[in-house]
């Protein structure tokens, strides 16, 4: 039943979309709302545009080499990543289809194609995953399928008349500083909240998972990265606001949605200041989320194995867990109920003179229940900088550099030191030291359409570990947009 009524849900907004395709007085260029400055922005050849489309094709190769580790997925446990050396990558394809639909109205469909191969079947990285375009239900064949299919409705409250310049889900055109923003529909909670000018695309910035958003924010999502939902948004000139609630998956970090919106949820809330120190402008974001969802407690997971191991061990499961064949581990299989996850963080950027911007991002979760969506981090911390080659006489190219640091909460830590595993990590032992990664990268604009990358990075204490590793991973990209 839920499964018609998602259909149902997304087939309404294709339906939409075709309609306005062939109505004829839907098919004209909408005026821009608002004051009358509007008048003036169309008058200088800022008028709407109709439609864009979009196109991006990115390559990832990865690989990292022999590394020292004490032990390996010690007694049938399953999350190492393997010290041997290892070949991974990715390639996506993503064409970004926009249309407006009436005043103030846009409908966006993002079709992805994607393949992959990841280190160790993704295993054995907490925050710190080399590659930020892996998905955990990915495969080498390539796989076709939308990523977003939502609407966006915006209300033009007045103010000064801010340009908006086309470009991948976002039509050109003219916006009210004063303004309400609705978006709803098949997208990423990261597509509206927590974004950052210098880090948070791994196709053109820094590759590694943990500089894509907090490593902690357990946003709702599905295997791929997406959800259903909405997000409101109101912005007052320096000031912006958002809000949002989107679906969880029915098992912690797969594909399946959870249509029961009333029961299971993922809630965020936001708020944003933008300032200028001279004339650099940059922001400050505080962000807050709140999760219901079908999860497991660390400590329950324990208590359960504590008064009965020979029954609740992670290889007697018979419900979901990530395949442990551990009989002397704990596992969330057993303890799975209706739980709350809680997370707030700061969001920093600035530009500075010389073309450089800085970043710092952290964020606190609960620690308690296990990872559900995102990345095995229970805290996490980030900043760096990024400076474009204007100064070398090569506008095009950019080189960043940035640290990443992980961290687990007392209950998570211990959970995995008795055997247990999570989504990504969990050796059969622990030896726990904060995960972090120093990663730097020079971009190079081979032509205006093409972009080449080499990477680096360190990732010491794979996995909150410090039996294993350090592990360095070297990276090239080949990023085509049009």
């Amino acid at each position: 039943m839920m499964k018609v009524a998602r259909n149902v849900i997304r087939l309404s907004l294709f339906l939409a979309i075709v309609c306005v395709f062939a109505h004829p007085a839907l098919a004209q260029p909408a005026a821009v709302a608002g004051n009358a400055g509007s008048e003036e922005v169309r008058a200088e050849g800022a008028s709407e545009e109709r439609f864009n489309a979009w196109f991006q094709a990115t390559w990832i190769e990865s690989r990292h080499g022999n590394y020292s580790a004490a032990y390996s997925n010690l007694n049938g446990s399953t999350n190492s990543l393997s010290r041997l050396a290892e070949r991974s990558w990715t390639f996506s394809a993503s064409a970004f289809l926009g249309l407006r639909l009436w005043e103030g109205g846009e409908a966006y469909l993002v079709p992805d194609l994607i393949s992959e191969l990841p280190f160790s079947d993704l295993k054995g990285l907490g925050g710190a995953i080399q590659n930020g375009e892996l998905e955990k239900s990915g495969m080498a064949q390539p796989t076709l399928y939308h990523s977003r299919a939502f609407i966006r409705q915006t209300w033009n409250l007045g103010g000064s008349i801010d340009r908006v310049d086309s470009g991948p889900m976002q039509l050109a055109g003219g916006v009210d500083s004063r303004r309400i923003v609705l978006s709803a529909g098949n997208m990423a909670v990261i597509d509206v909240f927590d974004k950052n000018s210098y880090a948070g695309d791994t196709r053109a910035q820094f590759l590694n998972m943990g500089f894509l958003t907090h490593a902690a924010y357990d946003f709702a999502a599905d295997a791929r990265g997406y959800s259903d939902g909405i997000a409101v948004e109101y912005y007052d000139g320096p000031w912006a606001l958002r809000g949002g609630r989107f679906l969880t998956p029915r098992q912690p970090n797969q594909l399946r949605l959870n249509y029961q919106i009333g029961q299971f949820y993922g809630d965020q809330l936001e708020l944003e200041h933008r300032h200028m120190v001279r004339e650099w402008p940059g922001k400050v974001k505080l962000l807050a989320y709140r999760n219901h969802e079908q999860m497991g407690r660390f400590d329950d997971a324990m208590a359960a194995y504590n008064a009965n191991p020979s029954v609740y061990n992670a290889a007697n499961c018979q419900s979901f867990n990530y395949g442990s064949n551990n009989a002397s581990a704990p596992d969330m299989c057993w303890v799975r109920t209706k739980h709350i996850k809680m997370g707030a963080g700061v969001n920093f950027e600035q530009s500075l003179p010389g073309d450089i911007g800085v970043f710092a991002r952290a964020l606190a979760s609960d620690g308690q229940t296990e990872v559900f969506s995102f990345t095995s981090a229970d805290r996490s911390a980030s900043f760096g900088g990024v400076m474009r080659g204007t100064a070398w006489g090569r506008a095009q190219d950019a080189v960043g550099i940035g640290y990443q640091m992980s961290f687990l909460s007392g209950s998570h830590a211990a959970y995995l030191r008795s055997g247990g595993i999570d989504g990504f990590v969990g050796d059969g032992a622990l030896k726990y030291s904060p995960e972090t990664v120093a990663e730097i990268y020079y971009s190079w604009g081979v032509t205006r359409n093409i972009w080449l990358t080499a990477d680096f990075q360190h990732i010491a204490n794979p996995g909150y570990n410090a039996d294993r590793g350090p592990v360095d991973v070297y990276n090239m990209r080949v990023h085509v947009e049009f």
